[in-house]
């Protein structure tokens, strides 16, 4: 596993909570909110409501394109339909509470684990052909995201970027998971509390916090699309 290091902005709460708010409360001109993934957790009462959390629904395609990606139409229909079943199956072996910060949900992220063989299988590999069209290794953390949203960080260019991510990276989990471990759970109770000095609301997870921190503060340097 290749540690992650974290950078100095997480240690900068004035600028930390300016991103946090620009994010989630910024507005157009409209008086609509001007990033869209303000909405992507919280669409539909969020992937993880009980009654779909363990299947796809229309709300999980359209809270994709709020991040920028989506499915083309016949990916669309895989994950509605989930034809060989493999979508509710898996999604229903990781339970709607799991959070990374907790031990037990190593096995969850582990290579074999449920959440893996979901993001394998939705990204696309030699071992699970026929991944849904349009799919791939972002396109699947976001969906994973979407439903999991306290286990599974979303995680792009711009985060890879900033933390320096090899081009291959399969432990970005795993690293995420040890640095808000580690130190007593330091990183984790300081992202709750950028949280609530942002006012952002409760609902918002850690691992979000984590995630729009990283790439708004990214986003001045190196931008690659809007969410």
């Amino acid at each position: 596993m290749i540690e992650l290091k974290i950078p100095d902005v997480y240690r900068d709460d004035e600028k930390s909570v300016r991103l946090l708010i620009e994010y989630f409360k910024g507005r157009r001109s409209s008086g609509d909110l001007f990033y869209s993934g303000a909405h992507f957790e919280r669409l539909g009462g969020g992937g993880d409501c009980e009654h779909v959390a363990d299947r796809f629904d229309s709300n999980d395609l359209v809270a994709l394109t709020m991040l920028g990606v989506s499915l083309k139409p016949h990916g669309a229909i895989d994950l509605l339909t989930d034809p060989d079943g493999h979508w509710n199956r898996l999604l229903s072996l990781i339970p709607r509470d799991a959070r990374l910060e907790d031990l037990r949900s190593d096995a969850l992220i582990a290579r074999g684990g449920p959440a893996w063989e979901l993001w394998e299988r939705l990204a696309g590999n030699k071992q699970y052909a026929g991944k849904p069209d349009g799919s791939g290794p972002v396109v699947a953390g976001k969906l994973l995201a979407r439903k999991r949203p306290h286990l599974i960080p979303v995680y792009d260019s711009r985060i890879k970027q900033l933390f320096g991510r090899p081009k291959r990276d399969h432990s970005f989990w795993a690293a995420l998971a040890a640095a808000l471990r580690a130190d007593g759970g330091a990183l984790h109770d300081r992202l709750l509390r950028l949280r609530d000095k942002a006012g952002i609301g409760e609902d918002i997870g850690v691992l979000r916090v984590f995630d729009v921190i990283a790439w708004m503060h990214q986003g001045a340097t190196e931008p690659d699309g809007e969410r």
